[in-house]
C-alpha cells in the first residue's frame, strides 16, 4: 500500500513509524513545519515540503492517512488533499474531529469520487508508536480493503469497524467524555487522601490500586508514574484545558436528552480549572455577605 502521511505531530510521527515497522508499505510524509520534515528524515522517512511534491502524479491507489488539529485546519487539509487525489484515493482523517464534521467530509470526498474514512484513535502516544485503538466509520467496502492497515497499526482485538460514515469518531468522542470523567473521580479520590489525616505514600497507593482491585487500569498506572516524578505540584498550575470531545459528549447528550450527570460535571469542573478571574465565587462570597452578613475574604 502506498500511504501519505498529513501531519506529524505527538500522534502522527508515531502511527508512521508503527507502519514502517510492517512489510507491504510505502510511506510518504508532509507537514507544514519544516522542522518536523527535518526531524522525519532524519528518522528515514520520505518527506516533502508542500502537498504538491507529496502528491506527485501517481498510478498507484494512495491511502491519505490526516492526522491535525480538528477544526478549520482539518478541513483546509482534506479540501487540498481532494484537489490532489485520484478517483478511487482513500482519505483518512484519524484526528479528533467532530462527527457532524465527519459526515460532511464523507459527502463531500464522495463528489469526487474518493473514499472516506473517519478514524477515532486512541491510546496515546505510546499507542500511536507500538500499538493503537482505533474506531473506524465509513463504507464497510474500503474498509475491508484496507483493514490489514488497522491490524497492522493496532494491538490486537484493538479496532472497530463501527458503522456509517461518522460512527468513528462518534465513538471516539463518547471514549474521551467517559475518559474526561474517569480522570475526574481519580483526581478527586487523591485529591481527598491528600487531605486525610493519614499520611499515605501516594505512588504505594496508586500501585496497590493497579494490581487486583477493581479500579485497576492503564491511567492508575499513569498515577502512579505522575506521582513517582520528582515534579513539584506547587509548579502545576492546575489548568485542565478541555479540547472539545467533552463538550461535544454532553451537547449529544443534550440532543438525545440522555443523562450523563459524571461527564457533564466533569467537563464543567475543567472549565473552573480555567477561569483565573474567578467571577462566579466572587459574586457567591457576596451574596452571602448581602443576606447573612458573613464576610467576604480579600484578595491579595
Amino acid at each position: 500500500m502506498d500511504v501519505y502521511f498529513i501531519g506529524l505531530g505527538k500522534m502522527g510521527m508515531g502511527i508512521a513509524e508503527n507502519l514502517r515497522t510492517h512489510e507491504g508499505y510505502a510511506i510518504y510524509t508532509y507537514d507544514k513545519e519544516k522542522a518536523i520534515t527535518q526531524q522525519a528524515r532524519k528518522k528515514g522517512f520520505t518527506s516533502y515540503t508542500s502537498l504538491t511534491e507529496l502528491f506527485r502524479p501517481s498510478t498507484q491507489r494512495r491511502i491519505v492517512w490526516v492526522m491535525v488539529p480538528a477544526g478549520d485546519i482539518t478541513e483546509k487539509v482534506l479540501a487540498d488533499c481532494r484537489q490532489h487525489l485520484n478517483p478511487g484515493d482513500i482519505l483518512i482523517d484519524a484526528g479528533n474531529s467532530k462527527f457532524t464534521d465527519s459526515i460532511k467530509q464523507h459527502e463531500l470526498s464522495l463528489e469526487k469520487n474518493i473514499h472516506f474514512l473517519d478514524v477515532g484513535t486512541s491510546g496515546g502516544m505510546s499507542g500511536a508508536r507500538h500499538g493503537a485503538c482505533m474506531m473506524i466509520g465509513g463504507d464497510r467496502s474500503i474498509f475491508n480493503e484496507v483493514e490489514q492497515l488497522f491490524l497492522d497499526l493496532c494491538v490486537p482485538d484493538g479496532y472497530l469497524f463501527a458503522g456509517e460514515p461518522g460512527s468513528g469518531h462518534y465513538l471516539k468522542m463518547v471514549h474521551n467524555g467517559i475518559e474526561y470523567g474517569m480522570m475526574q473521580s481519580i483526581g478527586e479520590g487523591f485529591n481527598l487522601l491528600h487531605h486525610s489525616d493519614f499520611d499515605f505514600n501516594m505512588p504505594e497507593v496508586a500501585r496497590v490500586f493497579n494490581h487486583g482491585s477493581v479500579i485497576r487500569s492503564w491511567l492508575m498506572e499513569l498515577t502512579e508514574n505522575l506521582f513517582r516524578e520528582t515534579l513539584d505540584f506547587s509548579e502545576v498550575a492546575g489548568i485542565v484545558p478541555s479540547s472539545g470531545e467533552g463538550q461535544w459528549t454532553v451537547e449529544e447528550a443534550l440532543r438525545k436528552k440522555v443523562a450523563i450527570p459524571v461527564i457533564a460535571q466533569s467537563l464543567m469542573t475543567r472549565y473552573a480549572s480555567e477561569d483565573e478571574e474567578k467571577y462566579n465565587e466572587k459574586v457567591i462570597s457576596l451574596l452571602r455577605n448581602q443576606f447573612g452578613g458573613h464576610s467576604w475574604v480579600k484578595d491579595e
